[in-house]
């Protein structure tokens, strides 16, 4: 056994109780608990919002997977639901003393198989490369967060991730897209498998990272009214180059992007950052090196 073995790993399900295959996936491994099974760790499933999964909705008062922050799980005068949940559901990943995190979600744009990192953890690092290598239409994402004020779900161990799949609709199930994710769970089970007895296959030192630098919204008027969609030329993980179309206008008049290098745009249209003010997030396409 590897010195610094992962002991426990955390799969959760719900935290947007509308996500369906996150959602299902839980329940099929609570039924058939030998499919997760792994020779050298334990592997546990939590349902992260049963009140929002019970009505269908995406939360019930505040989105939980913002609620994750070090300060607001310290802060005893935060008494909305998600709020109490999410202290819930730290203690019961400290008194699990789960190791690594894998938190399911799925998406209205087309992002694809997309493994969100929590941060730059070498652990992290090679296992993204080992999912590239095996499934090349896995893209690796990355945001600015750190663990220090990372509101994430994710955020709860140093080993963290979040599986994003889509498109599919909010309260939908797609079958393509479930067994896609189930597959990709038991590759990175088999990978921690394969770490737990220090026979980590050896991919290449390189693998491409989308690294999030900037959230945009849609043009709006005064009254925060929306006035263009997202240009129809636009698509998840294409470049956008500057002064090519960004928005169209109701009228026609096309918008163009006025940034001064080349962006890859992510969470196109994503139905619910609507409410949080963003069109689509813009990232930069790393080659990261990786220390083997």
């Amino acid at each position: 056994m590897k010195k610094h073995a992962i002991n426990r790993v955390g799969i959760v399900g719900g935290t947007h109780g509308n996500e369906l295959t996150g959602v299902y996936l839980v329940k099929k491994f609570e039924e058939y608990s030998n499919l997760i099974h792994r020779s050298n760790f334990e592997t546990l499933t939590l349902l992260a919002n049963l009140k929002a999964i019970e009505a269908g909705k995406r939360y019930t008062d505040i989105d939980l997977n913002r609620c994750f922050s070090p300060q607001d799980l310290q802060n005893q005068n935060l008494f909305k639901h998600e709020q109490l949940r999410a202290k819930q559901i730290a203690q019961h990943i400290r008194e699990k003393q789960v190791d690594f995190i894998i938190d399911l979600h799925s998406s209205t744009a087309n992002m694809g198989l997309t493994v969100i990192l929590n941060k730059n953890h070498p652990f992290l690092l090679k296992l993204a490369t080992y999912l590239s290598v095996i499934n090349p239409s896995v893209r690796i994402l990355q945001y600015s967060s750190n663990n220090q004020t990372s509101p994430y779900l994710r955020s709860l161990c140093e080993l963290g991730l979040a599986i994003e799949v889509g498109p599919v609709s909010q309260g939908v199930l797609n079958a393509e897209l479930f067994q896609q994710t189930e597959t990709l769970i038991n590759k990175i089970l088999d990978y921690v498998e394969f770490y737990n007895q220090g026979k980590v296959p050896h991919p290449p030192k390189t693998f491409t990272l989308y690294k999030q630098v900037a959230i945009v919204d849609y043009p709006r008027d005064e009254q925060r009214e929306i006035k263009a969609m997202i240009a129809p030329e636009l698509n998840d993980y294409q470049a956008l180059n500057p002064g090519s179309p960004m928005f169209l206008k109701f009228n026609g008049q096309v918008l163009n992007y006025k940034g001064n290098s080349i962006v890859y745009p992510v969470f196109l249209g994503e139905a619910s950052y609507v409410e949080k003010g963003i069109a689509m997030g813009l990232t930069k396409q790393i080659q990261m090196e990786v220390q083997l």
